[in-house]
């Protein structure tokens, strides 16, 4: 059996050390975290460095994520045919709602967020391109848990976080929920993940008429909801941009 080149081993961890936490680290804390000797920490974060891969701020001399894995990881991104289906129905979806829009496919035990339509407006925001979100309490990753069987396993046997009081967390009640997405055809997330944030999400299917991806809605509760409901219209908003985007794919007309 071939043996994994420890060096590469290194670096992925350390890619993936300033993937998460404070995302800003110093040479001692990343070789603490990892096991290294400062002198071997150094020289893969050198390397990095030079390869573009890792930063360093100069007036620090902490280290985070470089740009060029923000290229590569758009390059993987635009190839990606969902995406590249989505780009106009999303841009549409975002003026005639007025909020933020997400596509997201199933990655692992959550959703990856693989594009992200900024609100129209002048507010400032952050793109959530590459960031992960939970299956069983945003409003993508409730779509993706009813229709995809392998979304459905991993949010039911996976820890079901109550990230506020109104998360669905037991086993009967959150079987419950996908029934009632599937025969309404979307989902919605009212305040489950994060509060005062209120979304809608419906599904994406390809030419197999398999599920691929959700398209959702995502802004505050008061925008996004009226009388304690999602918006009637950006229900329909929402669908309707999945239906284009599934057309788009080949899954034709349902």
């Amino acid at each position: 059996m071939a043996r994994n080149i420890q060096s590469l081993e290194r670096a992925a961890a350390m890619l993936r050390l300033l993937a998460g936490g404070e995302r800003r680290l110093g040479l001692s804390e990343v070789a603490s975290a990892l096991g290294l000797a400062k002198g071997t920490a150094h020289g893969i974060l050198r390397t990095l460095q030079a390869e573009g891969f890792v930063e360093q701020d100069p007036a620090s001399g902490r280290y985070q994520l470089g740009a060029e894995l923000l290229r590569l990881g758009n390059s993987y991104l635009d190839v990606h045919e969902l995406r590249a289906r989505a780009l106009v129905w999303t841009d549409d979806l975002a003026r005639s709602s007025g909020e933020s829009v997400y596509v997201g496919v199933l990655h692992q035990q959550g959703v990856l967020i693989m594009h992200h339509v900024f609100r129209p407006d002048d507010s400032r925001q952050v793109l959530e391109v590459g960031a992960m979100q939970p299956l069983h309490s945003t409003a993508l990753g409730k779509v993706l848990s009813a229709y995809d069987p392998v979304a459905h396993t991993e949010a039911v046997d996976g820890e079901r976080t109550a990230f506020t009081p109104r998360t669905v967390t037991g086993p009967a009640d959150f079987e419950e929920l996908l029934d009632l997405i599937r025969a309404r055809g979307w989902a919605d997330d009212m305040e489950e993940t994060w509060d005062g944030v209120a979304s809608v999400a419906a599904p994406i299917f390809d030419r197999r008429r398999m599920p691929v991806g959700a398209v959702g809605v995502t802004g505050a509760v008061e925008r996004v909801c009226k009388a304690g409901e999602v918006r009637s219209d950006l229900v329909a908003a929402v669908r309707d941009c999945a239906r284009s985007v599934s057309r788009d794919l080949g899954a034709g007309r349902f």
